[in-house]
């Protein structure tokens, strides 16, 4: 919850105690996505009078706050960033409305908008209003941001609650996954959420310990490690502590997380098969209906779509379908050939149920064992015996290592590196509805758009990922190049095909000029 607006809401307050009346003597940048702000009430010789830093760290899966009165800046691979802002005084700090992002505002009517959205996390430099420059370039959508509009109304009232279906995330979207499963997303009372509002809006910060992570939260969930008073202090504990994580926690994590997903899933599948049981059970059997037909041919007429006849196994009447274009023995057969059929697939059922049992109970075991381990070596000897896949979190690899990434209109469109490259982006990291392209008849980088729940891929984003196609390829220096569209799910690759080859079942093809967006 480090960039939970309810958090952001007290951080903010606090940043304001410090900052305002300063000026901004530095900014710089050490690393690709870190950004260090240095503020003093005036310069010396040496060092500043009154300093306070802010560190912002933005990286595609982890973007945090870290504040401090010393930091000392490295001599080499450090670039000045955002210069117009220098000896400009801090006139006050914005927090905007229902958002994960605020401003720092300065004399002249320069602002720093600080928006920390997952994936799209940036720092935005706005002069009367207008984006003047942006930290992280590639997100394109920000050059469009007007910051008046960054507040996001929403009706929170009793009212509305009622109307949206008690659907209490429609009315408070910023509650953040930790208070999200606290309530769960059904049967809430409008009383219950108005406590946790409560709580969230006059809070102590907590350190804790959730689904074997450390999180910041404004509720003491899971197990709590430290508590704070001062938002302030319990942010910078959060940086610490999350860059602090020892090898064997990050291990625990990674190789927890997955064993829990496989776990999920197994009980998913074991809920669908005992449900698909009780129907098959309930059911009145195939092979019934086909010795009913049997012993009653003689009742029913040519070419009859439904007859109703007596049922001896239940002491009442039945309908049963039938199939015109057959004879009434003919159907009897139909319903035999179910029957087999329906066998077999108890059969098979009752076999997976077991095997699934079998796994459940073995993923559950593992799960207990790397919980206790209590040193890296008892732990990477089990996972070693026990053959468990072990996925180091720094051989976690971002997007923007593996692959070029651009984001259009708020889309994000991977494109693969080489033949290896583009079979790891198709086959492991595109989804079913995903946009695939590619050059066509030309070698080149597989291309993805990356779906979003609920929005249509405008064409303007569709026309810009096969510009990228086309310019990734063959057809580079072609005025117009052909390119396929298709969706990820109609993309294979059979065994035995090369690096990077794939077949596709279904397309359609645009021509597009080659272009670098």
């Amino acid at each position: 919850m480090q960039n939970n607006y309810y958090f952001l809401r007290q951080l903010t307050k606090e940043i304001e105690t410090k900052i305002v009346g300063l000026k901004l003597m530095e900014c710089f940048s050490q690393e690709k996505d870190e950004l260090v702000f240095g503020f003093a009430a005036a310069r010396g010789k040496n060092r500043n009078y009154k300093e306070f830093f802010m560190k912002a760290v933005v990286f595609p899966d982890f973007s945090a706050l870290y504040f401090t009165d010393k930091f000392e800046r490295a001599r080499r691979n450090s670039v000045n960033l955002f210069e117009r802002l220098m000896d400009l005084e801090v006139t006050g700090v914005r927090q905007f409305l229902n958002e994960r992002c605020f401003a720092i505002n300065f004399e002249q009517n320069f602002s720093i908008v600080f928006k920390l959205y997952g994936t799209r996390s940036n720092i935005i430099l706005f002069q009367n209003d207008e984006v003047i420059e942006l930290f992280h370039s590639r997100i394109l959508a920000d050059k469009n941001l007007i910051m008046n509009q960054l507040d996001r109304e929403i009706d929170q009232s009793y009212e509305n609650f009622i109307q949206q279906g008690k659907d209490y995330r429609k009315l408070f979207p910023t509650f953040g996954k930790l208070v999200n499963s606290e309530l769960g997303f059904e049967n809430n009372s409008w009383e219950e959420i108005q406590i946790i509002v409560r709580q969230l809006e006059n809070p102590r910060y907590y350190l804790v310990k959730w689904q074997h992570e450390v999180h910041l939260s404004l509720l003491p969930l899971g197990e709590v490690l430290q508590e704070f008073t001062s938002a302030i202090e319990a942010i910078n504990s959060f940086y610490v502590s999350h860059n602090k994580v020892n090898t064997l926690d990050e291990e625990k994590v990674n190789i927890l997380r997955k064993l829990n997903k496989e776990k999920k899933q197994t009980e998913i599948y074991l809920q669908d098969a005992f449900r698909r049981l009780e129907m098959v059970d309930s059911a009145v059997k195939n092979e019934e209906l086909g010795h009913i037909l049997m012993a009653n041919l003689h009742q029913i007429e040519e070419r009859a779509e439904r007859v109703e006849l007596f049922d001896f196994y239940r002491n009442e009447n039945i309908f049963i379908k039938l199939k015109p274009e057959l004879s009434p023995q003919k159907n009897a057969e139909n319903y035999y050939r179910k029957s087999k059929n329906e066998k077999i697939e108890v059969e098979k059922l009752m076999e997976n149920i077991e095997s699934r049992e079998q796994l459940l109970a073995t993923i559950n075991a593992h799960i207990q064992a790397i919980d206790e381990a209590e040193n890296l070596k008892t732990l990477r000897n089990y996972l070693k015996v026990n053959k468990l896949a072990q996925v180091s979190k720094s051989a976690v690899i971002s997007y923007k290592e593996l692959f070029k990434r651009f984001e259009v209109e708020g889309f994000e469109i991977l494109v693969g590196k080489n033949s290896k490259n583009n079979d790891v982006l198709t086959q492991q990291y595109a989804y079913k509805e995903d946009l695939w392209l590619h050059a066509r008849d030309a070698t080149g980088s597989h291309v993805v758009v990356k779906y979003k729940a609920g929005k249509k891929i405008p064409n303007s984003v569709i026309e810009a990922a096969a510009s990228l196609a086309a310019y990734f390829s063959k057809r580079r220096n072609e005025t117009l190049a052909p390119v396929i569209v298709t969706q990820k799910k109609f993309v294979r690759k059979p065994k035995g095909l090369a690096d990077g080859q794939v077949v596709v079942e279904k397309e359609e093809v645009v021509m597009v000029e080659p272009r670098l967006i």
